[in-house]
């Protein structure tokens, strides 16, 4: 049972303590991916191994985010925050003094399985302490917490690793860990134990679902997706967990690892569905842009990130005001006018043509992180807003992980349609391209197709028009998953002005 919200002592230090635990983990979603290069020559490794640095990360703590509510549940949420974050932070050491490649892929195994609990179980206490008054301004800085990772990780990886080496992207975590063990360890009470058994079958039915899953959508670019044996059975292994999950979920007792009164609660399973494809969208986006901008573009690195850096600060300035909003307005008008907003930058998006500045890219940023920032929070609490304490700390892991297998999802989602877009756009741009053209023949004689080095010339334009037709195409396929977020908003139950969890009051 846990300290009612009127009496917690040192909410603020709490809160501090908590947010540095969630920005630790939430930076290392994202942070390695720009030193892998360097590790790669470091470690000795091939492409396809150094990507296990990543993979073996999401994997670990796709298994271990839904156990969450049932570890805290049996030993009480101060001791397994505890435990996360000195797990977290020693795995973060062992991977910064890894000497060969499988050190650091053990190593990020270990921060996977530790990590998984910090962001969601932060979410769960930070509703449990605070009044409901104060509930919304705290979902605002839970949430400009988690996306500190996606928006920011990769740009302070490049600079670690350009200022020093790549080891201190991981070193990084030792004097956050630090603190936040310190912060928790010294102001958290203790939510009290009970003798919650743990539905074995359910929890490894979950996992090996979720953990296939994950191997699927990461693996699945570099191994030709279902040309590979490795990809067809990942991809059947995780439909047969899946199916054995929901089956034993619906026929078992109340004691199901997922307790089946969540699903009872509209909120909670609409709210789930839109930031499911919340997640979708957010990573998706950020997995196109750098590529977008460097690769296509010609933009060198550093002016890559003062592009995208906008964004980032666009979201968490406007996450940090939207939480007074919830006072006066509905949240679902406030989430209308933020999925509104990425509407319009994904529009924006789809008018891009090669010869354009960089200013219509950080006005559609900008736009797109305010639209992320009036919907990340008032989602965050709409989802909990008819949830008693219990159940959010059942929830909680369960709103996280939707979040992180949808960015999975549409991470894996993009690339395929630019991979499969370029090319068929290259090959209607190629039918073009033939002496029986007219126009053919009054192209410069630098990209004529009667010489080998003007086809060769020829030929990397329209493969340069040919990628931006496939970007095109995946900003729109994005454009209208957006549009489909707005009429789900009617299904969310209305919640009084004032906070969203916030005085809910049932339609």
């Amino acid at each position: 049972m846990s300290t009612p919200a009127a009496v917690v002592q040192h909410r603020g230090m709490i809160t501090l303590s908590l947010m540095l635990a969630t920005v630790m983990q939430a930076l290392d979603t994202t942070i390695a991916n720009v030193a892998l290069p360097h590790m790669q020559g470091s470690l000795q490794s091939s492409l396809d191994q150094i990507s296990w640095v990543l993979t073996s990360y999401i994997v670990a703590t796709a298994i271990a985010t839904p156990l969450t509510g049932w570890l805290c549940m049996r030993y009480g949420r101060r001791q397994v925050f505890l435990v996360s974050v000195v797990g977290f932070t020693l795995a973060s050491l062992l991977c910064g003094l890894s000497s060969t490649l499988w050190q650091v892929v053990a190593a990020r195994v270990l921060q996977g399985l530790f990590g998984a609990a910090l962001v969601p179980l932060s979410q769960a206490v930070l509703l449990d302490i605070n009044p409901k008054e104060k509930v919304s301004q705290a979902m605002a800085l839970w949430g400009a917490g988690t996306m500190v990772g996606p928006i920011l990780g990769p740009l302070l990886g490049g600079w670690l690793t350009e200022q020093a080496n790549w080891r201190w992207v991981f070193f990084i975590n030792l004097p956050v860990g630090a603190l936040a063990f310190y912060g928790i360890a010294r102001y958290l009470p203790e939510s009290r134990p009970s003798q919650e058994r743990l539905d074995l079958f359910g929890f490894v039915s979950l996992s090996f679902a979720v953990a296939l899953l994950q191997l699927f959508l990461d693996r699945g670019e570099h191994l030709d997706w279902f040309d590979a044996t490795e990809i067809r059975l990942e991809a059947a292994g995780a439909a047969v967990a899946l199916a054995c999950f929901v089956v034993h979920t619906w026929t078992t007792p109340s004691e199901s690892f997922l307790n089946r009164a969540l699903l009872r609660d509209r909120n909670f399973v609409i709210g789930n569905v839109l930031m499911f494809v919340v997640g979708i969208l957010l990573y998706a986006t950020l997995a196109l842009l750098p590529s977008l901008f460097q690769g296509l573009m010609g933009y060198p690195v550093q002016f890559t990130g003062q592009v995208i850096a906008p964004r980032g600060l666009a979201t968490m300035a406007t996450m940090m005001l939207v939480g007074r909003l919830l006072h006066y307005f509905d949240a679902r008008a406030i989430m209308a006018v933020g999925i509104s907003l990425m509407v319009l930058s994904l529009y924006q998006m789809t008018r891009i043509t090669l010869d354009m500045d960089s200013s219509l890219f950080i006005i559609s940023g900008v736009l797109q992180g305010i639209g992320l920032g009036l919907t990340f929070v008032p989602l965050s609490a709409v989802t909990f807003a008819t949830l008693g304490a219990n159940l959010a700390v059942e929830g909680t892991p369960i709103f996280a992980l939707l979040r992180n297998i949808g960015g999975s999802i549409g991470i894996a989602m993009v690339q395929v349609l630019l991979t499969r877009g370029s090319a068929q756009a290259h090959h209607d741009l190629s039918s073009h391209v033939t002496l029986s053209n007219p126009a053919v023949h009054e192209l410069p004689a630098a990209l004529s197709p009667s010489t080998a080095e003007g086809l060769a010339a020829l030929n990397a334009v329209v493969s340069r028009e040919a990628m931006m037709m496939s970007y095109v195409g995946d900003f729109q396929v994005l454009l209208v998953m957006a549009l489909l977020l707005l009429p789900m908003l009617l299904l969310l139950r209305r919640s009084s002005t004032g906070t969203a969890r916030v005085d809910a009051v049932l339609d």
